[in-house]
């Protein structure tokens, strides 16, 4: 007796989001990404087709980062000059996308101008096709300044800027509005903060198709459990609907993953734990995993096997089922 297979069908789907513009679009990239616009929950093939594989994005630093040994050995020989580092993740790693982070623009951390903030992004552009992430260092009256400017400088490059927070939204909306990029709206792991911060710039007349939800994350325990909850409610709202929770959703996997001490303590330290060589790469792989199954569109990681691991799941996760 055949089995009957229940589907759901949704009304609505989540938005699309494109990043990078190639020379015929007015920008100078290889190719272009296409996030979202899937039709049901994340990887039901019987319910809807995963539209857009999710892209992987590995992480480069304009300062040398004080990461653990087993990250070191990975970057190390191209870590004082980012463009060099872009380029062995997209070339030797195979990342879908670059994440650039400019931790040099920090006071107190380099206190790097917005000009040399821009010679950077610019020479990462010339070194690499693919789709660009740029955030700033996270104080928010230093990133208005250095995110204006890139803003401008990379005109046209469909770039994805980050971070529009509730209390610092206006400047970076204003300069992705103006000069053709998107933007990454961050909120504190809260679903009403995120709607209401996603109605704020949709009201500045920023189209949702150029917004993409950072939800924030865990990387172990109560924080990526909770992060899993807000997302599959994103997921459900947009798949009933609600266009203020309907677009493509990044998780800053590697950066969250790496700095608990449980994916790096040594090994010495901690024997029960097993070596420190597999135990960070499966941890962000695995968080990765999880992620995925919640529903991210982009995920910012760090290790490049974790991240060939997490592309190997999405291939499998994205095949065609036969019901």
């Amino acid at each position: 007796m055949a089995v009957e297979i229940l589907k759901d069908r949704n009304p609505s789907r989540v938005g699309e989001v494109v990043l990078g513009a190639t020379r015929e679009e007015g920008g100078t990239r290889a190719y272009s990404l296409r996030v979202g616009g899937d039709p049901a929950l994340p990887f039901h093939q019987f319910e809807g087709e995963t539209v857009n594989r999710p892209a992987v994005a590995l992480e480069v630093v304009d300062t040398v980062p004080e990461w653990p040994e087993e990250l070191a050995r990975c970057y190390r020989d191209v870590w004082q000059d980012p463009a060099q580092w872009a380029k062995k993740c997209v070339e030797e790693y195979r990342a879908d996308l670059v994440y650039l982070r400019l931790e040099g623009a920090d006071p107190e951390k380099g206190n790097r101008s917005p000009e040399e903030c821009v010679a950077t992004v610019k020479q990462v552009l010339a070194a690499v096709g693919a789709p660009l992430v740029v955030v700033g260092c996270g104080v928010a009256e230093k990133d208005n300044q250095v995110m204006e400017a890139i803003a401008e400088a990379a005109a046209g490059e469909k770039l994805l800027l980050g971070n529009a927070e509730p209390d610092n939204y206006r400047t970076l909306v204003a300069a992705c509005m103006v000069h053709g990029h998107s933007v990454i709206a961050k909120s504190p792991l809260d679903i009403n903060i995120c709607k209401q911060l996603n109605i704020l710039v949709t009201d500045m007349n920023l189209q949702s198709n150029r917004i993409v939800i950072d939800p924030s994350i865990g990387g172990l325990g109560y924080g990526i459990e909770y992060a899993f909850s807000i997302m599959e409610r994103l997921r459900l709202g947009a798949l009933q609907g609600d266009r203020m929770l309907a677009m493509p959703v990044l998780c800053t996997v590697g950066q969250e993953t790496w700095r608990h001490k449980e994916a790096a303590a040594p090994e010495a330290e901690y024997p029960e734990w097993g070596a420190e060589a597999e135990r960070g790469v499966m941890w962000e792989a695995t968080a990765a995993a999880a992620l995925l199954q919640a529903g991210a569109h982009i995920l910012l990681m760090r290790h490049p096997r974790a991240a060939t691991l997490t592309k190997a799941l999405i291939d499998e996760l994205a095949r065609p089922t036969d019901f």
